[in-house]
């Protein structure tokens, strides 16, 4: 199996330097190979000349540019310069610990024996935390679950399955969706998700604090509006649910939040109090009750938009 791990990345150059050196660091088992393909979404923090000047440390690593496309263009761009028959998708503040890439490998064959077929992927535990010195000494938290069907933060596929189901949609340039987008498309085909529990990946971001709300809330926008995107092209109602496109959810975060009154600027005391109480996971948790209405919001302008189009 030669895997090529695909990593796309926009101004996270520090993470990126601790992401690459644990993606290095595999202690794969022959005949097991791998190549690391990073693609560079446009950075302006000087990702592309520190792994210029670093080029000796990764050898197995092929650095590809492109201009600012979103994370959809970057990974199909390296799949496209990949060789290896087996993808690995992982995010480029995604820490992994030395036997990733082996537990990937073990879980697809012994899938593959299971099943009696190569409909298959892997989908690795994904951590989070916001210890950047050590990021590998998070424990896994309930808020750690995800069930969703194809998550490109630490997923390894055969690359033949993705290139019949069409890749990433580049529409979907802004953030959100253009994973589970594909997820819909492969789950078509009759792909089974296959849980790789020891295929650990960290995902890092900051402790929260106020002032990453405004960029926050943009997101939750951003995320309406390619939900309006994945909806268009898969009009069921389980995307609806998916993107939080029904009356359900309006009901609910209208209520949660008194009708938007409950927002970044009433409960920015008490977001405030947790912070200093040394919780800011906890504190952000709370903050995505009045994200969540931001995203609600955010889907149904843009649907009311697309519509008015029409």
């Amino acid at each position: 199996m030669f895997f090529s791990v695909v990593i796309p990345t926009y101004n996270r150059l520090p993470i990126l330097e601790k992401c690459l050196r644990a993606i290095v660091a595999q202690t794969l088992a022959a005949p097991h190979r791998y190549e690391v393909i990073v693609v560079d979404d446009g950075s302006t923090d000087g990702t592309v000349d520190w792994l210029h000047t670093h080029q000796l440390e990764f050898p197995q690593l092929q650095l590809f540019c492109q201009d600012h496309l979103g994370p959809a263009a970057a990974r199909n761009l390296g799949v496209a310069k990949a060789a290896g028959d087996t993808i690995v998708f992982i995010d480029s503040d995604l820490v992994v610990t030395p036997v990733f890439l082996q537990a990937h490998a073990e879980t697809l064959l012994a899938g593959h024996q299971q099943l009696g077929s190569d409909r298959l992927f892997t989908y690795g535990r994904v951590i989070n935390t916001c210890n950047f010195e050590q990021p590998t000494s998070e424990p896994y938290k309930l808020t750690d679950f995800s069930a969703a069907y194809f998550a490109t933060g630490n997923v390894a596929i055969a690359r033949d399955w993705l290139e019949q189901a069409g890749l990433f949609d580049s529409q979907f340039q802004l953030y959100g969706w253009e994973d589970l987008e594909l997820g819909v498309r492969l789950k078509q085909l009759g792909l089974q998700l296959i849980k790789a529990p020891a295929a650990v990946g960290y995902h890092w971001h900051s402790a929260f604090n106020l002032e990453q709300i405004p960029g926050l809330i943009d997101r939750e926008i951003q995320r309406g509006r390619m939900g309006v995107l994945f909806y268009q092209k898969h009009p069921t109602w389980d995307v609806r649910m998916m993107i939080q496109m029904t009356w359900l959810h309006r009901l609910l975060w209208g209520l949660l939040t008194l009708g938007g009154q409950l927002n970044e600027q009433t409960m920015a005391p008490l977001l405030q109090w947790l912070i200093q109480q040394g919780k800011p996971q906890l504190a952000l948790e709370v903050a995505r009750i009045f994200l969540n209405w931001y995203n609600v919001q955010g889907v149904y302008a843009a649907y009311a938009e697309l519509k008015s189009t029409r």
